[in-house]
Parts: structure tokens; sequence; C-alpha cells
């Protein structure tokens, strides 16, 4: 049975897209200006599949790799990582997830609270960090639940675990989802955390609950057609599970690619999806370009572990969602070009430059299963050999 590995390196961004400058990120660049803060990086294996052929990145500079690369530019109106993830699985949305820069309207956050029973502080544009610290001690004298969302149409609510707990948490992030359907938000996101003021500290039982695709995705034409399919990470939050055969939730990269190089030994799925999020939930957003840099140290030393285990006949592809360059000056995404780094065993190197959108990686894998490519642009299947 072969099979089909998906790893997406979230905010992983490699240089400002073609319509950057409508985003305000014309000198964005999320890798290669990492690199220009820390210096040369020390990643090898990065290195050895061929990223630093696709952007400047110091350090990853060898000519002799062992992948197909290129970069995708995002032909969706958004720029956020469900739009991302759904083109990428080969739906592409031709209408922005509504943002609200300002904070909701009263309209919005009155319905939530009447459905919940839960009243609310803050509405404001906000790092979550940063949220958290400044009104975490109201929340936890006023049992009111901190709502604030970004530059993404996210609905963002943050509580303490000894104020509400994660199940109640998800209840009202539920019932949020079912209001904010009719205003086009994109997500409604769980933010629990833990702590006394001044230490107050995000857990990993964040958990998004977005719009169900409005279209055939990947997931579900696998499905259709009978091939097994893992969802790792955000996956199911992000497309529901209805097209998943099992999804596994995951506690940071470390975590994540454990549970992905164990499943793939396993050998149950044909399709393994997996998001890595903590370059952008930890670091990306927190404009941290060192703990960028040690946050890609640790993927690449699962890659290298990845890639010893990958059988002859099977195909992984990496590649990222959007940026979010962590020395922007701002915390929110930044519009770029995303890697496509494919692999497979004994392959030579070579670069094929950019397509326009990121759901080339629907079609190259539907062709590697023998399906018929139903979605927007050509298979890249004929190039990674």
């Amino acid at each position: 049975m072969k099979k089909c590995v998906l790893i997406v390196i979230d905010s992983l961004g490699v240089g400002a897209a073609p319509d950057a400058i409508n985003f305000g990120d014309e000198k964005s660049n999320t890798f290669g200006n990492v690199a220009k803060v820390i210096g040369d990086l020390d990643l090898p294996t990065f290195n050895k599949l061929g990223f630093g052929n696709i952007t400047t990145i110091s350090g990853l500079e060898s000519k002799e790799y062992i992948a197909t690369v290129g970069k995708l530019a995002e032909k969706s109106k958004g720029n956020d990582s469900t739009t991302g993830h759904w083109e990428i699985a080969g739906l592409i949305s031709e209408k922005e997830f509504k943002i609200f820069p300002d904070g909701f309207p009263e309209e919005i956050v009155n319905k939530v609270s009447e459905v919940t029973g839960y009243e609310f502080i803050g509405n404001f544009h906000a790092s979550g960090t940063e949220i958290i610290n400044n009104l975490g001690e109201e929340h936890l004298a006023s049992n009111k639940l901190i709502l604030y969302t970004s530059g993404d149409s996210v609905f963002q609510i943050a509580a303490h675990e000894n104020v509400i707990n994660i199940e109640k948490l998800y209840e009202v992030c539920e019932a949020a989802r079912i209001v904010c359907n009719d205003y086009n938000i994109g997500r409604i996101i769980a933010r629990p955390f833990k702590g006394t003021p001044n230490n107050f500290e995000r857990t990993y039982d964040r958990k998004d609950f977005g719009i169900k695709p409005p279209g055939e995705t990947l997931l579900s034409y696998l499905n259709k057609n009978n091939y097994k399919t893992l969802g790792i990470g955000k996956i199911s939050d992000l497309f529901g599970e209805e097209y998943l055969d099992s999804s596994i939730h995951t506690e940071g990269d470390q975590d994540g690619m454990n549970t992905l190089i164990d499943s793939y030994t396993e050998g149950l799925y044909n399709f393994y999806f997996i998001n890595l999020v903590d370059l952008d939930m930890l670091y990306g957003h927190r404009e941290d370009p060192e703990g960028y840099y040690e946050g890609l140290k640790t993927i690449d030393n699962n890659l290298s572990k990845l890639l010893k285990i990958i059988d002859d006949d099977d195909l992984l592809i990496i590649t990222g969602d959007h940026g979010t360059d962590p020395t922007d000056g701002k915390t929110d995404h930044s519009r770029e070009y995303v890697p496509l780094v494919a692999y497979k065993n004994n392959l030579k190197g070579n670069n094929f430059g950019e397509r326009n959108s990121f759901s080339v990686i629907a079609s190259t894998i539907s062709d590697f299963f023998g399906l018929n490519n139903i979605f927007y642009g050509d298979s890249l299947l004929e190039e990674i050999k």
C-alpha cells in the first residue's frame, strides 16, 4: 500500500507573494529573514532537501539536494490558516472571511453571550499572550471570558482552566460557531490558559472550530475513492472529521512529529496529513526569530528521522500555509509564497520554479494515487523523479 505524507509547517513563508503589496508585506520572507537575524542557520535536513534553492537562506546554500523544490503563490482571497489549508487541499476560496480589526459588533457579542450564558471582556485586536497577561486578573475576578481577534478571521475566546474547564470552553466555542456562521467568520478558537498573574501560560488544549469546507477537497476526494486518511494536529479543526478515518490531537511539534513517525511506521493509512503549528503560534505571532529558529531545529531533527524510514513507493510533501514573518514588526500573517518540497527515495534534486496556486499539491497527490485531477492546476508528479 503506497502512502503519501503531507506536512504543513504553519507560517513557513519563503518570500513576498506577487500580491504582497496589497497586504503591506513587500519585504516579508519568514524563512529568509529569520536567517538574516540569526546568521547562518544550522539545519542540515532542510539544507539537504533544498530549501535554500527556493529562496535565499543563510546557511542553507547546498546545490546538492535530494528533493524537487519550488514555491507556490496563493490564489485564494484570504491570508489565514483555513484558507491556506483548504487551497492546499484543492479548494480555492473566492470570498474572504470577514475580519474585525476593531473588535466585534455588539450584535455578535450579545448573541454569543445569550446562547452561552457568558459575558466577555476585551473584544479587540491583540496578541494572545499579551491579552491574557493584561486581562487575566480581571477574568479571574469576574468570570467573564476574554474575547479577542487578530488580522485573521478569528473569534478567540481565552479562559483560565480554573474559571471554566476545557470541555465547557469547547461547548461555548461550539455555540459561538453557530452564531458566527451568519457573519462569515472563519474560525472560533478556544484558548485555554493556566498559571497565576504575571505567569499565565497558554496550554496545548487550544481547539479551532472552523467553517465546514464549502466544496470538494483532497480529503473528501480520497475518502470517496476508498483511500484511508489520517489527520494529525489541527487538521480536523480546519476540515472537520467527516472525511478523516482518524484524527489525533497533538501537543506541539515534537509530539506531532513523534505521532507522524509512529503512525507512518504502523502503515494503516494511505494519506497522512499533519499541521505543525508551533512556529506560527509560539514564535511568528510573537515576533520571536530566535524562538522560530529553535522551532525549525526541532522540525529539522525529526525530518531527518522521517527520511530514514520513507518507503521507496511513498511520497513526502512539505509546504506552508502562509507566512508569519517574526521580523516584520507586526503580529499578523504575511502574504508570502510557500515552499513545495517533494521527496521520494533516490530522487535527483531539481527546481520547478513557481506555480500560481497551492492547489497543485492536491493535483499532485491525486495523480500519485492514480486519480483523475479535479483540482485547479496541473500535477507536478512528473517533476518528482
